[in-house]
């Protein structure tokens, strides 16, 4: 799972005479319906005529690389694919992402980490605490994946003590015994919850664990953090990771869902206003010919048929035998929304896929955020 520490670690190295190659690739289907990323990979590939002999000797090996790790696992792929190699330096990474990329390949003496800052910096991430009175247990959900982060554990928070005989007389003040160690440990679990969410950049908090344990962890949180949390489950301390994000994914979708009908309520407010955004898909294909999109909203599955340029990839909603800005022959496609949005993805705009909202698809099932 993509997390700062380790992407500053790698924005850090560098090469004094070696070189890194980084390839950024978008196989989202949805954008990509007859398997055109392959086409783009392939041509990315071609770099020996652009690179110095000398430089294109020392990465050659890190491209035969990415190439047959591509060709060898492209029906796994998910919809951002990010890999980083150097063989000069024993070094490899790979981040098979839920989220489609804008197409790249780069050569320079350090790995460029960019787009994967921007992922962290411009889709949620969700925390999961997971308490009771002796145990805690942090884990972070993003892009549909769960990792455990850490653990804190107290050790002499005790049961409940037997009753009866001579026991029973000190029954309250054991009790009291018992309280006092357990707001010890909930105390350094809120400790330790602040400390992490303040250097993941954990935007929401969901707690697992019995009713009695949540209330108490929630009425001992700082009014920040109190402000994170979206929900509770009840979830077993011993729970493993797939189990604890089936549980608290309904949560998750619920919390996606309100978020979504807010972009779109915004969207439409904003369009209706004229104030940097357009609904519909001809406006769409317009403001992506002058590259002035910064989000693009469109319902899942929404399709429609419209014209490409052969030559130049002008798109049209509209009818058209000649590119206006070409001449090129104008050709009839039925997935016109689809390379809409590889084209936002290649100019570096951002993505939502709304699930179902019939505000949107009253107003074109379609519609954009634009840069200005």
């Amino acid at each position: 799972m993509l997390n700062r520490a380790e992407l500053r670690e790698i924005a850090s190295m560098e090469g004094k005479e070696s070189y890194f190659v980084s390839l950024y690739l978008n196989v989202d289907p949805m954008f990509n319906p007859k398997g055109d990323h392959m086409v783009h990979f392939k041509n990315m590939m071609k770099v020996s005529d652009t690179l110095d002999k000398a430089v294109y000797k020392k990465v050659k090996d890190d491209l035969d690389k990415i190439q047959n790790y591509v060709l060898s696992n492209k029906r796994m792929f998910k919809k951002g694919l990010a890999l980083l190699s150097s063989s000069e330096n024993s070094f490899w990474k790979e981040y098979n992402l839920g989220v489609p990329l804008k197409n790249g390949l780069f050569v320079d003496k350090s790995p460029y980490t960019k787009p994967l800052m921007d992922i962290l910096d411009n889709y949620q991430r969700y925390a999961v605490l997971l308490v009771d009175k002796e145990s805690a247990r942090i884990f972070v959900i993003h892009l549909g994946e769960i990792v455990e982060y850490g653990e804190v554990h107290t050790v002499d928070v005790h049961g409940k003590h037997k009753k009866g005989g001579w026991f029973a007389l000190s029954q309250n003040h054991y009790e009291r015994h018992i309280d006092y160690h357990v707001s010890l440990h909930l105390k350094e679990v809120v400790e330790k919850l602040d400390s992490f969410l303040s250097g993941e950049y954990i935007g929401r908090l969901i707690i697992g664990g019995s009713d009695e344990a949540v209330s108490m962890i929630k009425g001992m949180l700082h009014k920040t953090v109190l402000d994170k949390v979206i929900g509770a489950a009840k979830v077993e301390m011993f729970a493993k990771s797939d189990e604890i994000l089936s549980r608290v994914e309904p949560i998750v979708s619920a919390y996606e869902k309100k978020k979504e009908d807010e972009t779109v309520d915004s969207l439409i407010a904003k369009a209706l206003k004229n104030e940097n955004a357009v609904l519909g898909l001809d406006n769409v294909i317009h403001t992506l010919q002058e590259q002035r999109v910064m989000k693009l909203i469109v319902l899942k599955d929404y399709k429609a048929n419209g014209y490409n340029c052969s030559s130049c990839n002008f798109l049209s909603y509209q009818k058209t035998d000649l590119c206006p800005y070409c001449n090129g022959r104008m050709e009839g496609v039925d997935y016109l929304v689809d390379m809409a949005g590889e084209k936002a993805i290649q100019q570096g705009a951002l993505i939502e896929v709304v699930s179902e909202n019939k505000k949107l698809l009253d107003a074109g099932g379609i519609g954009a955020f634009l840069r200005f």
